[in-house]
């Protein structure tokens, strides 16, 4: 049944909106969500099936947030200082909550989410959790040394509220309450916090209270409590000891518990008796399933929510934080991280255990001879001996995959078979549970590189060195293979400015020959790349070719051209600038590399260099000043170096020498 607030959880208060981390809806969820939940406590969480809604109570704030099943918000019902306790009618058509503050019980249409009533308990009572048994509503009431049980009969045609329905006093402050419709005569308490813990069950059938069992239990901070279906257990969550406790309601006599682990602090149980125990735990799973007539011992399921805050262990569970969709499909959590941000979790599968596969293969193989592939499937609820397994094999040949048909697990889950891959290249085998009412699907694949032959794959024109812009053709010969004639070819231009090209992809001719042009304005590599087939392996083979860039220099401002010897030479007066003009292939932050030479008895002596940014043009003018020395011959030449000249995108390319004379 569903479970029951305990205590006010107050942390700092942070709103946030609702933003969908993974997407829930109201058919089955395909996984785990999670929701930001604008809340600053949590009192009480109950799930009406036939809305699909959550409510969910928040003390601090005042007020309770409706929810659709994936946790989106989709009303706020305020002004309610201190409301607590929920408790969802037999038909889901009224939601009534405690309002300790205000000292009233509010009822709420959970169709149209209005409020529909308020009933006055009575000045000072504090009603805190109520609970329908015995056609009436029952509550916990009372501050501090005036605790006591009350109930509020609505069949009339005024509603009566009754207190002090325990004469025995039995408790300091306001217990929480308990029932389940399989036993409408039945309600369970517990106080929260005591040490030792308190329980106590009621039986009113009457329409009075009268207690029928009572025990000081060996535990501690007592957390939540929930009543069985049928109503003859209560499962109970307190902090220690370290597990579930379950009692007897018609004796409280304790029974073997569900041994969860350290500081339980929230239960619910579903209507077909599965039982949802959570946890104070930040390295520990924090809640744990299991189902009606199932083992205490071994849980179908743990679910260990994840670190949304700063801490280096796990989001919290909440204090009575759990509640069962009603017909067992969902789990609904409420979790607070350490910066005090509450989520909305939604946990599907919840009764299933979930199944782990794994598979091993070997590494290596040969292909054409047989290997064989181990594995196992487990669950902490054991599959039976015989369960069907699919096999399906993926390689070059089956991109998609080819059903190797099924295999069948032995007693202790485990698996074998042998095949023999008719291709080479990474074979991988997928192993693959469809899952079941009891079991979630599991998969798992193992990975085997099977051997393939060398090809033969060859590219010419390495190191070749052509002229700026020339069309240059680059030839991949590929040797023998097995079904695979496709060749690529990639043309990658020296700089990050021009990323590698596939120029060619085609089958290669009866030659085994594929050919591309390319323009070689530009160092280039060409990348032949042959894919491999079933039985020949992938190779890729490269080329680096080297361009050239254009250059050449022009000298102006000289009076003459005339020849010495077979030489032609620009005649400057001694009083005139030289001015030489540079073109070279522009490439951002590139520059000309000019050399000076001078003619000396039989011999050209270096009469210094420099550099000179081009401009964006290509172009580089420089004048050389005087004073100038007559009658003596002088060279000049424009060079592009390779790094030197600022960037390693061309070949080093000098210029053709241009000559010339100073006279008086």
């Amino acid at each position: 049944m569903r479970t029951r607030r305990i205590s006010t959880a107050t942390a700092f208060a942070v709103l946030f909106s609702s933003v969908v981390l993974v997407g829930g809806a109201a058919s089955p969820a395909a996984a785990d969500s999670s929701r930001i939940l604008p809340a600053t406590s949590l009192g009480d969480i109950v799930a009406d099936g036939v809305h699909q809604r959550v409510f969910i109570s928040d003390p601090q704030s005042g007020q309770i947030l409706a929810t659709d099943y994936s946790g989106k918000v989709v009303r706020v019902l305020g002004e309610l200082p201190g409301v607590n306790g929920l408790e969802l009618s037999a038909d889901s058509g009224t939601l009534y909550a405690g309002v300790a503050s205000s000292d009233y019980i509010v009822a709420i249409d959970t169709a149209t989410l209005t409020e529909s009533a308020r009933y006055d308990i009575g000045l000072g009572t504090r009603p805190t959790h109520p609970a329908l048994a015995g056609g009436k509503l029952w509550f916990g009431y009372g501050a501090a040394a005036e605790g006591n049980i009350g109930s509020l009969d609505l069949s009339g045609e005024e509603p009566v509220v009754t207190l002090d329905q325990d004469p025995d006093r039995t408790w300091y402050s306001a217990p929480v309450l308990a029932s389940s419709p399989g036993a409408p005569g039945t309600l369970a308490a517990g106080i929260e916090g005591q040490s030792p813990s308190e329980l106590a069950v009621y039986d009113v059938a009457s329409g009075s209270a009268e207690r029928t069992a009572y025990l000081r239990a060996d535990a501690s901070n007592l957390r939540d409590i929930a009543v069985s279906p049928d109503g003859a257990q209560l499962v109970v969550a307190s902090g220690a000891p370290y597990f579930h406790q379950v009692y007897r309601t018609s004796d409280l006599r304790a029974e073997q518990g569900y041994t969860s682990d350290a500081y339980p602090n929230a239960v619910d149980i579903a209507p077909n008796g599965t039982v949802a125990a959570g946890i104070d735990g930040s390295y520990d799973p924090d809640v744990y399933i299991y189902p009606k007539g199932g083992s205490k011992t071994v849980p179908v399921r743990e679910y260990e929510l994840p670190s949304t805050g700063m801490s280096s262990g796990s989001d919290l569970l909440e204090p009575a934080g759990l509640a069962w969709a009603p017909d067992g499909s969902r789990l609904f959590a409420v979790s607070v991280n350490s910066e005090g941000v509450r989520s909305f979790r939604v946990l599907t599968d919840p009764t299933k255990s979930v199944a782990g596969l794994s598979v091993s293969a070997p590494a290596t193989a040969t292909r054409g001879k047989a290997l064989t592939v181990k594995g196992s499937i487990k669950a902490s609820v054991a599959l039976p001996a015989g369960t069907p397994l699919t096999v399906t094999r993926t390689d070059v040949e089956s991109p998609k995959g080819k059903s190797l048909g099924t295999v069948k697990t032995d007693a202790k889950g485990a698996f074998t078979f042998t095949d023999t891959p008719p291709v080479g290249g990474k074979v991988t085998y997928r192993v693959a549970y469809a899952g079941s009412a009891t079991h979630t699907a599991a998969s798992g694949s193992a990975a085997v590189t099977v051997s393939r032959a060398a090809v033969s794959l060859k590219l010419n024109r390495n190191k070749s060195l052509h002229a700026y812009n020339k069309n240059v053709s680059f030839t991949a010969t590929l040797g023998k293979t097995y079904k695979n004639r496709v060749v690529e070819l990639w043309a990658d231009p020296f700089g990050a400015d021009k990323p590698k090209k596939l120029v060619k992809k085609a089958k290669v001719n009866s030659k085994g020959n594929l050919s591309v042009t390319v323009n070689m304005k530009r160092d280039t590599t060409v990348t032949a790349v042959f894919a491999g087939d079933g039985r020949y392996a992938p190779k890729s083979v490269k080329s680096t070719a080297y361009a050239k860039v254009s250059v050449s220099t022009k000298l102006s401002k000289h009076y003459k051209t005339a020849k010495i010897g077979k030489t032609s030479y620009a005649y400057y007066s001694k009083k005139k600038n030289p001015v030489f003009t540079t073109s070279m292939t522009y490439y951002k932050g590139r520059a000309q590399r000019l050399s000076l030479e001078l003619y000396y008895n039989g011999k050209w002596y270096d009469a210094g260099q420099q550099y000179f940014a081009l401009g964006s043009n290509g172009k580089s003018v420089v004048t050389l000043t005087g004073p100038h020395e007559t009658g003596y011959k002088m060279r000049v030449r424009s060079s592009y170096v390779n790094s030197s000249s600022g960037d390693t995108v061309n070949s080093t390319t000098h210029g053709a020498w241009k000559y010339f004379i100073f006279t008086k």
